[in-house]
């Protein structure tokens, strides 16, 4: 990663200050149609593609988002780096609701998705080397920004990604559990795999806005509805510091 790489931005729901008011572009790649158009916001003076992950209305539920087609799309316009916005449940005590973290490790439940660009179409296929899943450069410039910034963000922890798009079983979140997973979400696969088979810098920072079945005495839903904005302010102070620290 170079001072001129180009960064983008892929968001959930919630984030009407990265949709941008330039109409978005729509981009045509070889996978179909991104989720939603893609904007160009500034961010510290930095000019930063941002992509709806649901689409800007939030109608695409995370088993039919066409990770493939957004990835693309934000390569074609010249990214190189991507950092994604992912709200998460929390197992373990590694973190309370409404913090901030920067996962180093996934765990995939997914099922039945377009899960990678080597699908035999063009004679073309590679086995990346999914040991580290995320950018070390970009995860360890995400927790600088944190730091600089005055933050509490997590280094490290397992994001378990589950197929959704309901909320998981208290049975089931003691299996993962069992199998090591810190945080639940539903969409860091196959976004991750993809984005590093096309050759894109990849880092997430999760939002933990619930504690995950059976692990909480608030309602799942109260709890997000209470967390959220806790998370997503500390989210946004991130991204902002970090592109300051681009200067």
């Amino acid at each position: 990663m170079t001072e001129s790489s180009k960064f983008a931005v892929i968001v959930g729901s919630g984030f009407p200050a990265l949709g941008g008011e330039d109409g978005g572009r729509r981009v045509a790649t070889r996978f179909g149609d991104a989720s939603a158009p893609v904007h160009t916001v500034e961010i510290e003076g930095h000019s930063v593609l941002s992509l709806a992950r649901h689409g800007d209305d939030h109608s695409v539920p995370p088993h039919a988002i066409n990770y493939r087609a957004n990835l693309a799309a934000l390569q074609e316009l010249g990214a190189d780096s991507v950092i994604a916005l992912n709200t998460v449940g929390v197992v373990s005590d590694i973190r309370r609701s409404g913090e901030i973290a920067v996962p180093d490790q996934v765990l995939d439940y997914t099922w039945g998705r377009a899960h990678t660009i080597f699908d035999g179409t063009d004679g073309v296929v590679e086995h990346i080397d999914f040991t580290e899943p995320f950018s070390s450069t970009l995860r360890t410039q995400l927790l600088a920004a944190a730091s600089a910034a005055g933050l509490d963000c997590h280094d490290g922890g397992v994001y378990a990604a589950t197929q959704g798009p309901r909320l998981e079983t208290a049975a089931e979140v003691d299996r993962l559990e069992r199998d090591g997973a810190d945080y639940i979400g539903m969409t860091a696969m196959p976004e991750a795999a993809i984005a590093l088979e096309l050759g894109l810098q990849y880092a997430c920072l999760a939002l933990v806005v619930n504690r995950a079945a059976g692990r909480g005495d608030t309602p799942i839903h109260e709890d997000v509805e209470s967390s959220t904005l806790s998370a997503r302010k500390q989210a946004m102070s991130v991204l902002r510091q970090f592109f300051k620290m681009k200067r």
